[in-house]
């Protein structure tokens, strides 16, 4: 599921914390989702919070992390997690918590 050589699609649109988005902090969760939506968060600001979140060409924020690039096989229903910006990444199956 994880691999190089894979890329984002170049106008594939993505669910991205701010932080992550503008370099303050590294992705540190890629989730594919069971309807196909990407979303991409630091791990440890709460994506729910008014204006947290903005829509961002992943392929472009993969460009300032070019580790996320290795989640462009993620399967949908699936998230990859890491500790921290210099650690691989693990993959378990995704869903959300009211699903």
């Amino acid at each position: 599921m994880l691999g190089t050589g894979l890329t984002f699609p170049p106008n594939l649109g993505a669910v991205v914390r701010r932080t992550v988005a503008n370099g303050e902090l590294p992705a540190l969760v890629v989730i594919h989702d069971p309807d196909g939506d990407w979303l991409v968060g630091d791990g440890i600001n709460d994506p729910n919070i008014p204006d947290a979140c903005g829509i961002y060409c992943l392929a472009h924020v993969a460009e300032m992390d070019p580790a996320i690039t290795e989640t462009a096989g993620l399967r949908s229903g699936f998230a990859a997690y890491r500790d921290d910006a210099g650690q691989p990444w693990k993959v378990e199956p995704f869903a959300f918590e009211d699903e």
